[in-house]
């Protein structure tokens, strides 16, 4: 698996789920979606690093435009009725290849979209199906750090963890000095 994970370059992932707990509120016609701060740092190291980050969901909310925004992804796929296609549209967009792309998932829509990419996973609170074609079952839930879990992995299996955190230690002290503003390591 560890080979597997080296050829990753892009994380794809659905969100109802899997960057949030599944769990929605609609407040005056808004919906109101609880996502992890430590999913949130780690798209920051990803990214950082060289990974691409990718969100592909069904639904369409201004929530996740929103945080997608705060993080400075810019692939997003709302709307995304046929998942596969997102995919192969980030793939074409990127110039990858399958095996370069790991999908996160948590239920029956996205089936098509974990066969098709080069890893599969599965977050802890995926449905059974999800989990059985699942190259990886995360430790964690979606919405409490699944995705952080992921990119440690592929970023470890990379070589590249140890000096993401020091990277961010360094931004964080630089802005603790003024020298560069909160933006650059939020």
């Amino acid at each position: 698996m560890i080979d597997k994970l080296r050829k990753i370059k892009m994380l794809a992932m659905d969100v109802d789920g899997t960057l949030t707990s599944g769990e929605m509120i609609v407040l005056n016609g808004h919906q109101i979606k609880h996502f992890s701060v430590y999913d949130g740092l780690g798209i920051r190291l990803a990214m950082n690093f060289g990974l691409g980050v990718a969100w592909i969901t069904g639904n369409i909310s201004e929530a996740v435009t929103d945080r997608a925004r705060s993080l400075d992804v810019t692939d997003v796929y709302q709307g995304a009725r046929f998942k596969t296609e997102a995919l192969k549209d980030l793939a074409a967009k990127h110039e990858l290849h399958m095996d370069q792309i790991a999908y996160v998932g948590d239920d029956l829509n996205d089936l098509p979209a974990l066969d098709l990419a080069g890893v599969a996973v599965a977050v802890a609170n995926a449905c059974d199906e999800v989990k059985e074609r699942a190259d990886i079952i995360t430790q964690r839930s979606g919405g409490h750090g699944a995705i952080r879990e992921v990119i440690e992995m592929i970023l470890k299996a990379r070589g590249e963890w140890d000096s993401a955190v020091e990277s961010f230690l360094d931004e964080l002290q630089r802005e603790q000095q003024g020298e560069i503003g909160p933006e650059a390591v939020a």
